[in-house]
């Protein structure tokens, strides 16, 4: 499964609404409602045999400390985080973070469709490292194949 979501979205018309919104010089406010939390929903109800994977956009400056956070808050395998500002960009920077603490980074800012690649590759060889039944920690080696030493640069 796979969902961009929102945290908020419009809070429904109430039942009294007739339709279209006339303008009105006093303006109008629109009430957001959090939308429900699917990752950790997910997380919940989850099978031993399942790889969850979230994804933080965040920040730069605290983009790694709230993927560390978030992993543990939504009890997942492994989070990407990506900076604000790859957003709208043509290219993509990211981290993935593993609950052993280890980070793997990708070179610097790369074309999107080399993204997805780059990530499979990342879950791969964290998979690989895990124990044989599954059931241990993931740990992300880095690409040479040795262990990773809790981060490698960003």
């Amino acid at each position: 499964m796979a969902a961009a979501v929102a945290d908020y979205r419009p809070r429904p018309a109430p039942p009294d609404a007739d339709g279209k919104l006339k303008r009105d010089p006093a303006g109008l406010t629109l009430h957001l409602d959090p939308t429900p939390d699917l990752l950790a929903g997910c997380a919940a109800r989850r099978d031993p045999s399942q790889l969850l994977i979230g994804f933080a956009l965040e920040p730069r400056a605290r983009m790694i400390d709230s993927a560390r956070h978030k992993l543990a808050r939504k009890r997942v395998d492994l989070i990407v985080a990506n900076p604000l500002e790859t957003m709208d960009a043509d290219g993509i920077e990211a981290a993935v973070v593993g609950p052993s603490g280890s980070i793997a980074s990708t070179p610097g800012i790369i074309k999107k469709d080399l993204f997805a690649p780059w990530l499979l590759d990342v879950i791969h060889r964290a998979l690989a490292a895990s124990t044989p039944t599954g059931s241990g920690p993931l740990s992300i080696p880095h690409p040479d194949g040795s262990p990773s030493a809790g981060t490698t640069p960003a």
